[in-house]
């Protein structure tokens, strides 16, 4: 992995300040919801504080029969139809019926629904009524009660049975509809609205079933909405905020107020800042179909919270964007024997706003202070990359294939030398090393013409001394010739490597000096295969040459040279029956020499040293013959480099063969 991309990395873990933001951000949304809430719930506590010690007109506690407003006019027949908008608020009457109660400008309205599949009839004035299905009304007005029977043998018009004695202001005849299905039975009724109930009773007998008191009547007090009580709490509840008053079974008492109408010229977030409240930061609301404004009853576990003598709060979904509702339940009266339960609603859009500002402000700087981390990180890893890159190529470039320092290194020019920092020392570091092994390099290249000048003279020395020994006017020995003999080829020797040595260096200089010039390279190869011909003797030697001429600027004879060098080098090895293989291929920039024979592998430990001087692969001499200096490939190697290119050898795949190649490149043209 680069440095860049390391230090971008490093960059990105500036990325858990916005993540902090973010949890901060949400941990304060979260305490300005609770000092909301503990706000709301002492208001609403007041109010329903103010209610108990006055003189509203609350429930007694207990059970109580809830009597809807009418939605339309209602027609006494038996049938349900008119009671289809109040039928999902039905209130259960025993365990297998269901009652409804309405009231209009009219009179007051009694609906009950029984289910049941076995039917036993009779009229209400029958002697067995009380054995068959049948229903017991008792209404009850200023301490006085009158209960009645309703039953029917058949569906239609029902005249109630009295069951008590008369009462002052209660009727003394009722008439219901009577009217029956596969499911059950339903019965209408339709009382004065004048009579002004306190109580009612209502009582479903199943005459297939022993029943311990067919006359008994499940008797509530009479509850419904309240103008007189709304009024009241109006003058309690706080501006802004919607109160409701509710029966302990959720039933609706008394409204005042509404929701706050928020500014529509004010500060709204947008839809993406609304996703991103509702996404990151807000807690989970409720919705808001079950505090619909309509409805009579509210079955919420917030009221029954309330409703068990505990205040309770509720988030709910407002009715703008990106608006919040918070909702108080709280007990009115005791809380061990609450009267009701008072609910206390406020809007409010402070808490996604504020919630909403702080986290785009804290994203926005946290992302800023992230983008321009990550630029001076990325800036900063540009040019410490920048700076290495030098740093290597000054390195690579600093010395020759053959050890020598490059001009601008010996002008002293290695770059990053005067900076004060690491990569400074660093760059003064190399440029020691590459100063040493330039003066090591220098002292070895200059090694060969020093020892040849400094052994010639005590070659000569003991070369005149062994003549002088053996032309003396005293015989030698005969046992002492043999070591005569071999003092005079070890001297031999000796001097052929100081003038080996001698001819390297001038080889050197002379292969530095030669000048280039334009030939066709082909022609080149294709002379000196010819020349070649007549010296590989029985040896097979093939010539691969491009169809077209390949033009070089280069200098032929130094090529000459080095192809003479490696043709000796592979006639050596060649078998006589074998062959030679010498190919000139162009490539991009110059062109490659391959030269390939039929002989032994090379060994893998001297592949790496066969083109430097003074090594051979080839057999010791014997004493009295020359012995073979190395040279050869070494001169190779030094017309590759003059040209800008490499010599390689390598084993041929198939086995059986070596392949020594020249890859070269044009020479510079000197400008005048």
């Amino acid at each position: 992995m680069s440095l860049r991309r390391k230090l971008l990395l490093v960059a990105l873990c500036t990325l858990a300040l916005p993540v902090a933001g973010w949890l901060y951000v949400r941990q304060m949304e979260t305490l300005l919801r609770e000092g909301q809430a503990q706000a709301l719930v002492a208001s609403a506590r007041a109010v329903a504080r103010g209610l108990a010690v006055g003189d509203a007109a609350l429930p007694a506690g207990g059970q109580g029969w809830y009597v809807q407003a009418a939605a339309n006019p209602i027609t006494v027949d038996g049938y349900g139809d008119d009671w289809a908008p109040l039928t999902p608020w039905s209130q259960p009457l025993g365990t297998h019926a269901k009652l409804l109660l309405a009231e209009d400008a009219d009179g007051l309205y009694l609906y009950a629904q029984v289910r049941g599949t076995h039917r036993v009839r009779a009229d209400a004035q029958d002697a067995n009524a009380l054995r068959a299905d049948h229903l017991v009304v008792a209404l009850e007005r200023d301490g006085q009660r009158q209960r009645y029977l309703i039953a029917s043998a058949a569906p239609g018009p029902a005249t109630a049975r009295l069951l008590d004695p008369p009462a002052e202001g209660l009727p003394s005849l009722l008439v219901a509809q009577w009217q029956e299905d596969g499911s059950g039975y339903q019965v209408e009724l339709r009382l004065p609205r004048e009579l002004a109930l306190t109580r009612l009773g209502v009582g479903v007998h199943d005459g297939g079933m022993s029943d311990p008191d067919p006359l008994a009547a499940d008797s509530r007090p009479l509850w419904r909405y309240s103008t007189a009580l709304a009024k009241e709490l109006a003058q309690l509840a706080p501006d802004g905020a919607q109160a409701r008053l509710l029966a302990p079974q959720g039933w609706l008492l008394a409204r005042s107020g509404q929701l706050g109408r928020l500014d529509p010229g004010g500060a709204q977030p947008g839809w993406f800042a609304a996703l991103v409240y509702r996404a990151l930061l807000a807690a989970r609301v409720g919705d808001a179909e079950p505090w619909s404004q309509d409805v009579p009853r509210l079955d919420l576990p917030e009221v029954a919270r309330a409703r068990a003598g505990q205040p309770a709060t509720a988030w709910r979904e407002g009715e703008t964007r990106a608006s919040v509702v918070l909702a108080a339940a709280v007990p009115v009266g005791p809380p061990q024997a609450p009267r009701g339960v008072l609910l206390l609603e406020q809007s409010s859009r402070a808490v996604p706003l504020l919630a909403n500002r702080a986290l785009f402000g804290l994203l926005l700087t946290s992302f800023g202070v992230l983008l321009v981390a990550g630029g001076i990180l990325l800036a900063f890893a540009t040019r410490l990359s920048l700076r290495l890159g030098r740093l290597r190529d000054a390195a690579e470039r600093a010395t020759l294939n053959d050890g020598r320092l490059d001009g601008l290194f010996a002008q002293g020019k290695f770059p990053m030398t005067e900076a004060e920092d690491e990569l400074g020392d660093l760059a003064r570091s190399f440029a020691k090393l590459f100063e040493a092994v330039g003066g090591y390099t220098d002292y070895l290249r200059t090694l060969a013409s020093k020892l040849s000048h400094e052994l010639s003279t005590p070659l000569a020395i003991v070369k005149s001394s062994l003549d002088n020994l053996e032309h003396g006017q005293a015989a030698l020995p005969a046992e002492a010739q043999p070591y005569l003999d071999r003092a005079r080829d070890g001297v031999a020797r000796l001097g052929t490597l100081v003038r080996a040595m001698s001819e390297a260096s001038r080889m050197e200089r002379a292969i530095a000096a030669a000048e280039p010039e334009d030939v066709d390279l082909r022609e080149v190869v294709r002379g000196c295969a010819e020349a070649y011909r007549p010296l590989a003797g029985a040896r097979a030697l093939d010539c691969e040459l491009p169809a077209a001429p390949l033009p070089m600027h280069c200098a032929p004879e130094l090529i000459a040279q080095a192809l003479d060098k490696l043709f000796d080098n592979a006639l050596s090895f060649t078998p006589s029956d074998g062959w030679l293989r010498l190919s000139l291929r162009p490539r991009e920039g110059g062109a490659e020499i391959e030269l390939a024979n039929q002989g032994p592998p090379l060994p893998a430990a001297m592949q790496g040293r066969l083109f430097d001087s003074l090594v051979s692969l080839r057999a010791k001499a014997t004493p009295g013959e020359a012995p073979h200096l190395g040279l050869g490939l070494y001169v190779v190697r030094l017309v590759a480099e003059r040209h800008g290119g490499v010599a390689a050898a390598r084993n041929l795949e198939a086995g059986g063969g070596v392949a020594f190649s020249l890859i070269l490149q044009h020479m510079p043209r000197q400008r005048l």
